[in-house]
């Protein structure tokens, strides 16, 4: 009851008492230990080690729970920092005082503050003030008039408080840091759902976020205003803190600009930023940060406009935002939500008057920037669908939010009331934001269907690879893979490479920036020079000048989660007969195999499951070394395993394209089938082969394409055959043929290609497994195809199956399917 009435301000005023009579407070930073009797809690060092410690661990696993629900990390925080405070935990006296200890929070609040400072700073290095000038008309127009109603209704909504809840409140300050709560957008909240929800390549979502820049800048502006309103001067205080302000952003543009560009303009790609320059700048935030303090407009204000003047161009800002953002945004910045939440008591809203009010700002909030940002979207002639889902995403909150909030409470703007019941809103207003779009706005339009969707239809024609990677070590594998596969490269011979990097979307303030410069080069893909794609754009392009093979890199930006939808959406649109992904293991020094996690094995799972086209997975063992091997150089020996089915059949097809290659070697080694086989399934196999044999190996004079035909029935003769053709550069299997489980547990690879990665079987060779396109195995891929057949049992299924109870691996027999004709 007293920590209720104590405003959290006092601080060290209570020092000289403590929580109990005679103990040592936070006049000392460390103890001399329990062992000498005293407890670690009475000292500021330990303490905030607590509650940091506590402030992580409580965030990050909100944080998990709301990850089926798509919130934005900032939502756990906030919602932590509410548990943490008086509304939950805070009830409990004795947890109050003990860990938050009134006493306590000037340490915290200064490195929550301190921490808000370097985040706002980073704030600023994402924000590319030549971006918004180039803002077109229509993102513009949503822009202002989703700050002006909103800015007015909270104007009508702060005369509501004054008459009931704040009639203390200063008259002037009050309207504005009302009118700046509820017409605030969270660009970085923003973007992370525009990602979330794959609209980031729509043209709608392109608007959202320009819009939302427009509003960022605004938002500081006007909170810069309300501040200068809210001092206890005179007006005229609040003008020259203003023509002060004014000043210092024009100086930093001029005369720290030029300087910070000149520090940046020794800075390469791939060498260590020198730390002078970090020091440098980091010290030129803090000093900016005092002299805006000084000013009167608030510390954060300096760091802000220190990242704005960081040149974007170049990788001098990337370098700095790497250097800071860890630490920074993973263990500083929580500890500003819960300072929020410390001061959050939902429990002072209480009788229908006060929840008469949240709701009445909840409402004016969503009808002010919904209603403003639709009815100029509607003027602008955008769909009306389109219209509403615009006008929920720019209702998003953050962070900018509760500084506002936070500034306004503690210039005793906002009681502890009005303070309660606006971190509510911005919490509710954010929350919703992905539920309802996911409701209202579904953009996913299936493709145009296109015929050839596997590579044994692309025999005769241009054959189209969509082929992805994680890491720039997996890419000289890779482009030697793809030169083995050009065929002759002749006419409509050719092969058409789509190299994408799949990057994950974390939180790290990085994550936006890359989203930003992805959104101006067409989302979700972007080709840079500069920084890390810049390089593999260049490798691409170098490889693409010294073969027949025509390249185009790209990027896919998302949640782990959900980046197979890009892959699967990236084949369909580009029409790829075949996608390559990286098996979810990396190659050791030891020659083994280290998973990269079970998110990676999960989207190759997705990825096999729902592609519009035949997949392949690749095991990277360093094809041709750790470079990429030119094409006059190219001497690889290839071996095709074909057990029978149509797995088989799509990789000997596969096969049957680098055998044209001159500098590749290929060992078809069939084995006869010991299954019971369909005589459908058997003529096909037969077909093939006899394909393949009058094909290749008669066209071939020089020896370097040969057919075997092995007898291996039992599991152990298959393994003996297959550890005699140890010696290859590559394997190319199938994915599910009918042969005996070689392992106890096959993963994505299949019986044989999980075999041939075991510790089991001694090689240095690649594997590469194929799947073969079918509707019946990709139920998922059917928006693909209007005339796909009803979906049958998976391969996946039965492979988990096989996983699970030890059953027998049977591959479902593939038959033709009607498929349209257009190309």
């Amino acid at each position: 009851a007293l920590y209720k009435h104590r405003p959290v301000s006092a601080s060290l005023k209570s020092s000289s008492t403590g929580r109990q009579a005679g103990k040592v407070t936070m006049a000392k930073v460390a103890s001399h230990g329990a062992f000498q009797g005293e407890s670690p809690l009475d000292f500021a060092l330990p303490l905030i080690i607590l509650q940091i410690c506590l402030v992580v661990v409580v965030t990050r696993g909100l944080a998990y729970l709301l990850r089926p629900l798509r919130q934005p990390r900032v939502i756990a925080e906030i919602i932590g920092g509410i548990l943490l405070g008086p509304s939950a935990l805070g009830r409990s006296t004795k947890f109050l005082h003990a860990v938050f200890p009134p006493e306590s929070m000037t340490v915290l609040d200064t490195l929550a503050n301190l921490g808000l400072l370097f985040f706002l700073f980073l704030v600023g290095l994402e924000l590319d003030v030549s971006a918004i000038r180039r803002t077109g008309r229509k993102a513009l127009a949503i822009s202002l008039s989703g700050i002006a109603l909103p800015f007015a209704l909270g104007i009508g909504t702060s005369f509501a408080f004054r008459a009931t809840i704040a009639k203390d409140a200063p008259h002037a300050p009050f309207l504005v840091f009302m009118g700046v709560a509820l017409s605030i957008t969270a660009f970085p909240v923003l973007a992370r759902i525009l990602t979330e929800l794959k609209l980031l390549t729509t043209d709608l979502g392109r608007l959202a976020l320009s819009a939302a820049a427009v509003d960022d800048v605004m938002a500081w502006i006007l909170l810069a205003l309300a501040i200068a309103l809210s001092g206890s001067g005179s007006p005229i205080i609040s003008l020259w803190v203003l023509l002060t302000a004014a000043a210092f952003v024009a100086a930093a543009f001029l005369l720290l600009r030029p300087a910070l560009a000149w520090m940046a303009r020794p800075c390469r790609e791939g060498e260590p930023i020198k730390e002078l320059y970090v020091c440098a700048t980091l010290a030129t935030v803090l000093a900016a940060g005092f002299l805006t303090d000084t000013i009167g407009i608030h510390a954060l204000f300096g760091g802000f406009v220190v990242g704005v003047v960081v040149p974007k161009d170049g990788p001098f800002a990337g370098m700095l935002a790497e250097k800071v953002e860890d630490l920074v945004s993973g263990l500083f910045l929580p500890l500003y939500f819960v300072s929020s939440g410390l001061k959050t008591n939902v429990a002072t809203i209480s009788g229908a008057k006060s929840w008469g009010l949240l709701v009445l700002v909840v409402a004016n909030a969503c009808i002010g920037k919904i209603g403003g940002a639709v009815a100029t979207a509607l003027l602008v002639k955008i769909p009306a669908r389109e219209a509403v889902t615009l006008g929920f995403l720019m209702n998003t909150k953050g962070l900018v939010e509760l500084v506002v909030l936070n500034i306004g409470r503690d210039r005793k703007v906002l009681n502890d009331e009005a303070f309660a019941i606006m971190v509510l809103m911005a919490l509710f207003t954010t929350f919703i934001t992905t539920p309802i779009v996911m409701a209202v706005y579904k953009p996913a339009r299936p493709s145009a269907p296109y015929k050839r969707r596997t590579v044994e239809c692309d025999a005769d024609g241009e054959l189209r690879v969509l082929a992805c990677f994680h890491t720039s070590r997996n890419i000289p594998t890779l482009l030697n893979l793809v030169e083995a596969s050009r065929g002759t490269g002749t006419g409509r011979r050719r092969l058409v490479m789509y190299a994408m990097h799949l990057v994950e979307l974390s939180e790290r303030s990085s994550a936006i920036t890359m989203v930003q410069r992805a959104r101006r080069n067409g989302v979700p893909f972007f080709n840079s020079a500069d920084g890390r794609e810049g390089q593999m754009v260049v490798a691409f392009e170098a490889f693409q000048q010294l073969s027949s093979v025509r390249v185009r890199a790209m990027t896919a930006i998302s949640d782990l989660d959900t980046i197979h939808r890009d892959v699967v959406d990236s084949a369909a649109g580009k029409r790829a007969a075949i996608v390559v992904m990286p098996y979810h293991k990396a190659l050791q020094q030891d020659g083994s195999f280290h998973s990269l996690g079970s998110a990676y094995h999960a989207i190759n799972k997705r990825v096999l499951r729902e592609a519009p086209c035949s997949v392949a997975i690749l095991v990277d063992r360093g094809l041709g070394g750790p470079a990429q091997v030119s094409a006059k150089n190219v001497s690889f020996s290839v071996a095709m395993l074909f057990f029978g089915g149509p797995d088989d059949r799509e990789a000997l097809a596969y096969a049957t394209r680098m055998a044209e290659h001159p500098g590749v070697a290929v060992t078809l080694a069939r084995f006869r089938p010991n299954r019971p086989h369909s005589d459908e399934e058997s003529a096909a196999d037969e077909a093939a082969v006899e394909a393949f044999k009058s094909k290749v190996v008669g066209m071939v004079k020089d020896g370097s394409v040969r057919f075997e035909e092995r007898e291996a029935h039992t599991r152990e003769e298959v393994m003996e055959t297959m550890d005699s053709l140890s010696r290859f550069s590559v394997f190319v299997v199938g994915r599910m043929p009918p042969t005996v489980p070689l392992v106890e547990k096959p993963d994505e690879l299949g019986p044989v290609g999980s075999y041939l990665v075991s510790p089991e079987f001694r090689t240095s060779a690649s594997v590469l497994v194929v799947k073969r396109y079918d509707p019946a195995t990709n139920p998922k891929s059917k928006r693909f195809d209007p005339n796909a057949r009803p979906p049958a049992a998976t391969d996946e299924e039965a492979l988990e199956a096989g996983e699970m109870g030890g059953a027998t691996v049977v591959p479902v027999p593939w038959s033709p399917s009607p498929m349209s004709d257009t190309a």
